[in-house]
Order: C-alpha cells, then structure tokens, then sequence
C-alpha cells in the first residue's frame, strides 16, 4: 500500500512544479502508474474534489499569494496560471477568493488557500465488501454509444444525461433483447483507456448479429474484480467505488488494468434500499 500512496504523491509532487506551466494528466497517470482515465477518477475518489478542481484551486491560491506579495501586472499573473483572458481570470479568482484581482492587491482583504494535497491513506474497512475475481475472455457487446470528446470529469457529468436520453427514446427494451451472454443485465462501459476522451456504451452481452441503428465493441479478456452493490441508485454505485478504490484496491495486491470499467445493473426497482447492480473492475497482478 505503501508504494501505491507513494505513486500518488509523486503524481502531485509533479502538479506542484507545474502549477505555472502546462500540467499534462497523461504525465501526471504515467508517474501514479495508472492509465489517464482511471488516474483521473482514483484521484477524486481518494480527494474528494475533482482532479481539474484541484488544480484550478491551487493555481489560484498561487495567484493570490502573487497579488499580495509581488508588483506583476494582473494580466502577467493571468498568464502565468494558464488563464489566456483577463476576463476569464477574473470570473475563475472571483469564483475562489470573492472579490476581483484587482480587489485582492489590497492589504487586510480575506483571501482563501487551499494548500497542496497529500495522501495518508487509512484503510477503514468498517463495512464489508462482497467480491469474486474472475477471468474472462474477450466478449461482445451491442446497443447505444456517446463519444465525449472531452475531460473524464465532465464526461462523468454527461453520462447520466446520456441514460436519460435513452432511456427516454425508448432503445433500452430493444437492447435488452439482443441480450444472450454473460454478464447477464444492462450494461454501462466506460471505454476510455488512453487519453482524455471516452466511449460510453449502454448495451449487453451478446453473440448475436449486430441490428441495424446499434453500435458493437469487443470487450477484450481479461481479469475483473466484481463487487456486489446493494442500495438506491446512484448513491449507493458512487459509494461503492470510492471504497473500492480507496479501501480495497490500495491492499488488495492488484491495480487497474488496461480494460473498461463495467456496471451490471439488473432487474427491479432502482431506487428501493434493496437493489442489487455490480461493479466490474479490471485488474491486474502488481508488478
């Protein structure tokens, strides 16, 4: 666990020296040994703030601490925390500190800081987890896709409005009926292993001919740890992957495999307390 806590630190280490220049998440993932889209989302489980929050927040804490100490004109310090507008510089340091720039260059005024994070972690385990690895071979999907050419954290915020959406089109008993293999239930697979951008698929298991209107992708073999979840939807899926992630992964022996992640949700009613769905994590053997 030790080394694992250590990767992450230096991964923020690496933040830290670049707050005045470009951050790159695919560096900041290389160093935690991670991919880019499950560094991302490790990152606010384990924070609990975002990834690009962090570093928005960092920055201009930075930038205040410049205000008050220095002499550089405003837009120089825009500059330098990768803000390409004064305008947009003064809407992001009026959203974190309150006042305007210009109004922190004034003696006595209250500034907030938000100082460099660093992670301790302790593992809880004050609640049960009930989990299977298993492994896989490659298998098919079929059903609906959204490509979210963007950051994984607003990906994340679109793929709700994405089920909404099918849901609402009424493709999901289409979906279903080309169901024919395991895992048996409706799936949501985030496919995004490279990169910042992701494929979002709400589909099924099948070996059948893709129909007309559906969108098929492989899911490649490969080792997974499925958990059980028990409770209304989301809370109960997004409380289980932040202890996953925080309270299993960290001593489990295994890391985050170069694989999709996968939700398996089931028949009935997803807001009762007793709803059953599962996470689907890739893993593999540390090195």
């Amino acid at each position: 666990m030790m080394e694992w806590v250590s990767r992450l630190n230096e991964a923020v280490d690496y933040i830290e020296v670049n707050l005045d220049k470009e951050i790159s998440y695919d560096k900041a993932a290389q160093i935690a040994c991670s991919s880019t889209f499950h560094f991302i989302r490790m990152f606010s489980y384990i924070a609990d703030v975002p990834l690009s929050q962090y570093i928005r927040r960092r920055r201009l804490t930075l930038a205040a601490f410049d205000l008050q100490t220095g002499s550089e004109k405003i837009i120089d310090i825009a500059l330098k925390y990768g803000y390409e507008s004064p305008t947009a510089f003064n809407r992001a340091f009026h959203n974190v500190h309150g006042i305007s720039p210009t109004a922190a260059r004034k003696k006595g005024v209250s500034l907030k800081a938000y100082p460099r994070i660093s992670f301790k972690i302790t593992i809880k385990g004050d609640a049960e987890m009930n989990y299977k690895i298993i492994t896989k071979d490659a298998f098919k999907i079929v059903g609906v896709k959204e490509h979210f050419d963007m950051c994984i954290e607003e990906c994340f915020e679109k793929v709700p409005l994405f089920w909404q959406k099918t849901i609402q089109s009424g493709a999901i008993p289409q979906i279903l009926e080309q169901m024919s293999k395991e895992p048996y239930g409706l799936l949501g697979v985030s496919t995004c292993m490279n990169g910042q951008d992701m494929d979002y698929y709400i589909a099924v298991a099948t070996d059948k001919e893709t129909l007309e209107g559906m969108t098929e992708y492989t899911v490649p073999a490969c080792t997974w740890a499925v958990f059980e979840c028990v409770g209304a939807m989301p809370t109960a899926i997004q409380e289980l992957q932040k202890r996953i992630v925080t309270e299993w992964l960290p001593t489990s022996g295994y890391e985050y495999a170069n694989a999709p992640d996968i939700e398996v949700y089931f028949e009935g009613d997803q807001q009762s307390a007793e709803y059953k769905c599962e996470v689907w994590l890739p893993i593999a053997k540390k090195q």
